[in-house]
C-alpha cells in the first residue's frame, strides 16, 4: 500500500475561517476555495524585499528580442534616425600615427559618442546604406580602380582559405589553422594597402593596417563579431578620409566590396569554425554580423513584393538571396542553426512584423548605435589614429 501524498503546509491546518457576508468588508481572498474571507491577506511591498535576495531575473520563453532592460530599449525606440554625413577629407600635412585603444568605460564611451569623430563615422554608414537603397547586388555601378583592387584583395584572402585547410582536432570551435590564415594576412597587409595607395599617402598604413588586419577576427580567440566587422567599416571610413573611396564609390563599397567581405568571413566561419566575440546568443541580432542586415533592408525599402514578413518565404529566400542582403543573412542563419526560427532568432523573427522595410532600417541604425557602438565590450578594442581621432 503507497504512502499518502505528502501535505503541503497550508493542508496542516484544518479549513476553518469564515466566509464573509455581503454585510460585512471583506479583506482577502482564500488561498484554498477563493471565495472573500475577513482575514486580512499578508502585508507585500513590490519594492522591499526585507531579509530576502532580490526576486530573480525571469525571462519569459518569448521575452522581447531585444536583451535590454525596459528603459534602455524605449530609448533606442525613442532616439532620432542616425543621418548621413558627408566625410572630410585630410589635407597637408599628415600626421599618420599608429592607432591605439582609448575606450575602458561608461564615460569613454559617452565623450566618444560626444565627439564629431563618432557622429562622422556613424552618418558614413548611413550614407553607405543610402547608397544601396532600392538596388540589387548585381545593378551596374561605379567601379573604381580602388574598388577593383580591394575586390582583388579580398578574394586573395579568400583563396588562402583553400591553401591553409583545417586541421583535425577535438574541440568543436576555434580551428587553429585560421592562425597560419591570419598570420599571413598580417604579414602581408601593408603590401596589399600599397597597391592602391597613392605615392604621397604611402605612409599612411601604419595608421590603416591595424584597422584592417583586425577585421578578420581575433588569431588568439580565434573567434568574429561586430567589433571586427566594425573595424572594417572603419578602415573603409579611412579611405573616404584620405579621398581614396569617394561618394560615387560608395554604392560599390557596398555591393561589390562589402558583398564581397561578408562572402569571405562566412567562409571563414564555417571552415575554421570562429567562435562568436560576445554573442548575445539566441537574444541578438545575428551571432557575428549587423551590417549586412542594414545595408540588406535598405535595398529593399519601396520593393514592390518583397514585405518583411517575406523571410519566412522559402521560395523568396532561394531566389533572391544571391540579390539581397537581408535575404542572403536569414538564409545563412536558417543553414546554419537548426530548429525554430522563432526560437533560435526571436529578434529577427519579431522583426519580420514591421510593416515596411523604411522602419526595419531606421530601427536597424538605431539599434547598430546602442548595441555596438556604444556597448565598452565591444568598442574597447576599437582603434584611434590620425584618420579617426579621439577627441
Amino acid at each position: 500500500m503507497e504512502p499518502p501524498p505528502p501535505q503541503s503546509p497550508r493542508d496542516e491546518h484544518p479549513h476553518t475561517h469564515s466566509h464573509s457576508s455581503t454585510s460585512i468588508p471583506t479583506t482577502g481572498t482564500c488561498c484554498k476555495c477563493g471565495g472573500a474571507t475577513t482575514h486580512a491577506p499578508p502585508s507585500q511591498s513590490p519594492t522591499s524585499w526585507p531579509d530576502l535576495s532580490s526576486p530573480p531575473a525571469y525571462r519569459p520563453i518569448r521575452a522581447p528580442a531585444l536583451n535590454l532592460p525596459p528603459n534602455n530599449t524605449q530609448a533606442i525606440i525613442l532616439t532620432p534616425v542616425p543621418q548621413s554625413q558627408e566625410v572630410p577629407t585630410i589635407t597637408p600635412p599628415f600626421h599618420f600615427q599608429i592607432p591605439s585603444k582609448k575606450i575602458t568605460s561608461p564615460d569613454d564611451i559617452r565623450k566618444f559618442h560626444d565627439s564629431p569623430t563618432s557622429k562622422n563615422f556613424l552618418g558614413f554608414i548611413v550614407a553607405l546604406s543610402e547608397s544601396i537603397r532600392g538596388r540589387k547586388i548585381s545593378d551596374p555601378c561605379h567601379e573604381s580602380a580602388t574598388v577593383s583592387n580591394i575586390v582583388f584583395i579580398i578574394e586573395n584572402l579568400s583563396l588562402w582559405v583553400d591553401q591553409i585547410p583545417p586541421v583535425q582536432q577535438s574541440s568543436r570551435y576555434g580551428n587553429i589553422s585560421y592562425r597560419n590564415w591570419h598570420e599571413r594576412l598580417t604579414e602581408n597587409a601593408e603590401s596589399f594597402m600599397l597597391q592602391f595607395l597613392p605615392e604621397d599617402l604611402k605612409s599612411s598604413t601604419i595608421d590603416i593596417v591595424p584597422y584592417f588586419t583586425d577585421s578578420f577576427g581575433n588569431s588568439s580567440r580565434i573567434d568574429y563579431g561586430t567589433g571586427h566587422e566594425t573595424n572594417f567599416a572603419a578602415w573603409l571610413y579611412c579611405l573616404a578620409r584620405m579621398g581614396i573611396i569617394k561618394e560615387e564609390d560608395y554604392q560599390a563599397v557596398v555591393a561589390r566590396v562589402f558583398v564581397k567581405y561578408l562572402d569571405l568571413m562566412r567562409k571563414l566561419q564555417l571552415v575554421y569554425c570562429l567562435e562568436p566575440a560576445g554573442s548575445h546568443g539566441v537574444w541578438g541580432l545575428d551571432d557575428y554580423h549587423f551590417l549586412p542586415f542594414i545595408f540588406g533592408s535598405s535595398q529593399l525599402i519601396d520593393h514592390k513584393y518583397m514585405k518583411p514578413k517575406s523571410i519566412h518565404n522559402e521560395d523568396i529566400l532561394d531566389n533572391f538571396s544571391s540579390e539581397y542582403m537581408y535575404l542572403s543573412c536569414i538564409g545563412f542563419i536558417k543553414k546554419v542553426k537548426k530548429g525554430p526560427f522563432a526560437e533560435h532568432s526571436p529578434l529577427l523573427d519579431d522583426i519580420s512584423a514591421v510593416p515596411n522595410w523604411k522602419k526595419v532600417n531606421s530601427g536597424m541604425l538605431k539599434m547598430y548605435k546602442a548595441e555596438v557602438l556604444e556597448k565598452v565590450p565591444i568598442m574597447q578594442h576599437f582603434l584611434f589614429g590620425w584618420l579617426i581621432k579621439w577627441e
